[in-house]
């Protein structure tokens, strides 16, 4: 008798792993989130097979466990086989596929988070069925996955999608050759710090110093000029960067997600003002801008669909 499929699906961050079991209609029949543990490599490696394992003995009798997808925040180079994530202890260039596989005897599929955001969204989220998306993701840092003609679009160095480093201000600061502009123009990493320095915070040991993009974006919202200011300046990279992927890739549609787009529709309302200034008239008129509909979950779907096209 022929046993359904169901897959793992690992989400993994430099704060949290999410882990669950989906069935190929999109149905999540098990999930579980645990802090990443950042002692070294070999411990959140270790956290990743007993998720995994845990996982597997959650599916039902009549089904078998096909394979596992996984998404990282940081470079998936397909061609080494190594897993670069700087937020995460000991992701230096490992072979996480090849660590993962001595203790977990099922296929693994590994790619970037911005990937599995755009894979979740296309299959099971607001962008569902269409083939030409991006999904840009605007949270501690800024990435984007992109979708065209139904296939993930990598780059010769699996680099495609890194749209933090989109330069958008010609005068040269410092701190763009560690982030890149776009990021640290507008991320929500940023607009905390920016945040901190209008306010004349310390560099570290106040209060203050714990002002994060969520208050920034409070504080505007109640009028405050300072933050007003930051938010308009945040609003206008995001329009330009958005406007230029809509220009260069002539997409269907575009979803904006991740931390920042979490306080609700101020901020997007905004972008989609300013980035039609900005982009080719006539993709501009056919794309559609959209907030994330399913938020943190995209990336455990995505990692699930990745999972389901590759085994």
């Amino acid at each position: 008798m022929n046993r359904k499929r169901c897959v793992v699906a690992l989400d993994v961050g430099g704060t949290k792993i999410a882990c669950g079991l989906f069935l190929e209609d999109g149905k999540m029949i098990f999930q579980k989130t645990v802090p990443t543990n950042q002692e070294s490599a070999d411990t959140s490696v270790s956290q990743l097979v007993s998720l995994a394992l845990e996982a597997v003995s959650q599916a039902p009798k009549d089904f078998v466990a096909a394979g596992v997808g996984i998404i990282v925040p940081g470079w998936v180079n397909h061609k080494t086989r190594t897993v670069w994530a700087p937020n995460i202890s000991g992701w230096n260039h490992i072979p996480l596929e090849r660590k993962l596989s001595n203790e977990l005897p099922l296929p693994i599929v590994l790619d970037s988070d911005r990937s599995g955001y755009v894979k979740g969204e296309v299959w099971l989220g607001v962008a569902r069925g269409l083939t030409d998306v991006i999904f840009l993701a605007v949270g501690t840092g800024i990435g984007a996955g992109i979708l065209a003609n139904g296939q993930i679009i990598h780059g010769h160095e699996d680099l495609a999608g890194a749209v933090g480093w989109l330069a958008l201000n010609p005068r040269y600061q410092e701190i763009y050759s560690r982030m890149g502009c776009f990021e640290a123009e507008a991320s929500g990493g940023s607009v905390g710090r920016k945040g901190r320095e209008a306010s004349g915070a310390p560099s570290s040991g106040g209060r203050e110093d714990l002002l994060t993009a969520q208050d920034v974006l409070q504080a505007a919202a109640s009028g405050d000029p300072r933050a007003l200011e930051i938010v308009n300046q945040v609003a206008v990279y995001l329009g330009m960067g958005v406007a230029n992927l809509i220009s260069t890739l002539n997409p269907q549609m575009i979803v904006l997600g991740g931390g920042l787009f979490q306080s609700g529709n101020c901020l997007f309302d905004r972008v989609r003002q300013e980035c039609v200034r900005w982009a080719q008239p006539f993709a501009a008129q056919s794309v559609r801008l959209e907030l994330s509909a399913l938020g943190e979950r995209a990336g455990l779907a995505g990692a699930a669909r990745i999972a389901l096209d590759n085994t």
